[in-house]
């Protein structure tokens, strides 16, 4: 099975890895922008003073932001076999909106901070959504 899945994986899109290597360089350049500068990101997006438990926090997400980056940037030489990683990136892209819109609602962060969801999250569900959806099909051709 490992022969059939190597020969199929030579044949994955070429949009396949450059949207997994846009992925890891957006996703490593937000790590370290909210890792090194966190009042500086946090004020950006709209936060007013914050503090140190904010930038605290914030450079948390960031570390792991930027460590999806890593990922990402493996998983672009053979998107169809590193589905795992594009999925559980796909999960993060779609419970991040649903946890901004809950701390909004509660007031725990500022509704003007959401335009960051575009480019963070909303962004990336179609190109990763048809990255699994063709290891679906690759994977279940494999197997029969």
């Amino acid at each position: 099975m490992q022969n059939k899945l190597d020969n199929s994986e030579s044949c994955h899109a070429k949009w396949m890895t450059k949207v997994l290597v846009a992925a890891a360089l957006y996703n490593a350049c937000f790590g370290v922008l909210a890792g090194l500068a966190p009042k500086m990101t946090l004020t950006w997006l709209g936060f007013l003073d914050p503090s140190s438990r904010e930038q605290a926090l914030w450079q948390c997400i960031g570390m792991i932001v930027g460590v999806y980056g890593v990922a990402y940037w493996f998983a672009a030489r053979a998107p169809l076999r590193h589905w795992p990683v594009v999925l559980a990136g796909l999960l993060g892209k779609l419970f991040g909106p649903i946890g901004f819109v809950s701390s909004a609602a509660n007031g725990v962060m500022p509704w003007r901070t959401g335009f960051i969801i575009l480019s963070n999250d909303i962004v990336w569900w179609i190109p990763f959504s048809l990255i699994l959806i063709a290891s679906a099909r690759v994977h279940k051709r494999i197997a029969e």
